[in-house]
């Protein structure tokens, strides 16, 4: 398969990127190749191999679900600018 200006065209403006049209053939020429090496990527035999997530067998570190307040909350409010009582102060904005 092959693109052409035309089609070049239309998938910029579906992609919403200004290209002029002395640029369009250069566009049509990559869109092409990255077409290709898609029908290449087609032709390698993936019978029998598992879907993975990375290139090495890991698995996700677990944690308990429990519900906690963090335990932070002095580090955190000690970014404030102003906290009273516990929780942060803002300045009043509405009359």
């Amino acid at each position: 398969m092959s693109i052409n200006q035309d089609d070049a065209r239309k998938v910029a403006h579906l992609a919403r990127i200004a290209v002029d049209d002395a640029q369009l053939p250069a566009l049509a020429e990559r869109l092409t190749g990255i077409l290709h090496f898609m029908e290449q990527l087609n032709e390698v035999d993936v019978e029998g191999v598992e879907p993975m997530t990375g290139v090495e067998p890991m698995r996700l570190k677990r944690r308990k679900d429990v519900v906690t307040d963090g335990g932070m909350q002095d580090r955190i409010l000690s970014n404030a600018p102003n906290a009273r009582e516990g929780f942060f102060a803002v300045p009043k904005v509405v009359e």
